[in-house]
């Protein structure tokens, strides 16, 4: 899939657990773990807002586009 999803890498840089972002983020464990692993295909902008707010950081650092063509 072309879109990656750096979120354990943010909450690393944070060291936040996904207990602790789960809690201030309001998404349950199992959600917040299939966006982690990469294996949504869909996120809100809300959603994605108030990760930013948490990590203190933006979109781009969660989420990143790689052409699949040019490897």
């Amino acid at each position: 899939m072309p879109i990656i999803v750096n979120l354990d890498v943010m909450m690393a840089k944070r060291k936040m657990s996904l207990n602790e972002l789960s809690e201030k983020v309001g998404l349950t464990l199992s959600n917040l773990s299939i966006l982690k692993t990469g294996k949504a295909k869909a996120i809100r902008f809300s959603t994605l807002e108030t990760i930013c707010k948490v990590l203190k950081c933006q979109p781009a650092d969660i989420l990143e586009y790689v052409d699949e063509q040019e490897n």
